[in-house]
């Protein structure tokens, strides 16, 4: 394994542990949550607190950097519109979170414990996402 795909598992893996230890793999706890007028669990505002700090302090030194690391330039994204396929996608992510107690990240996680919700959620995502690459295809939305 090169470094940049060791780096990457060690990356994944840090994710996936931190995902299971903050209680984001549990579809429950994402669910109330995100239930703001009923039984109301607003303990993932620290996990989602913690992660937004530690990236927006951790951003801001590796970018001064030349480049990356492992890489010989930033990849960085520049599109910056405002479109209806992302308006659309925003919704539809938010209510599948919703719906499902999942994010995509969480559910890939999930997929260990070889219950049937997560295997059940990411087919389904999947299966979503190739429909909208046929699609985007045939109406070309992303043009």
């Amino acid at each position: 394994m090169n470094r940049q795909g060791l780096a990457a598992f060690a990356v994944g893996l840090l994710f996936a542990l931190g995902l299971g230890l903050s209680g984001m793999t549990q579809p429950s706890k994402v669910v109330g949550f995100l239930d703001l007028f009923g039984q109301w669990d607003p303990s993932l505002i620290f996990v989602m607190v913690g992660a937004i700090s530690l990236h927006a302090i951790t951003y801001r030194l590796i970018r001064r950097r030349n480049s990356p690391l492992l890489a010989e330039g930033w990849q960085v994204p520049t599109k910056k519109d405002i479109t209806p396929a992302l308006v659309i996608g925003a919704i539809l992510f938010g209510v599948g979170w919703g719906l499902g107690g999942y994010c995509p990240g969480p559910a890939v996680t999930s997929l260990a414990s070889f219950a049937s919700g997560p295997w059940l959620f990411v087919l389904s995502m999947l299966a979503g996402m190739l429909l909208f690459r046929q699609l985007d295809k045939h109406f070309q939305w992303q043009k």
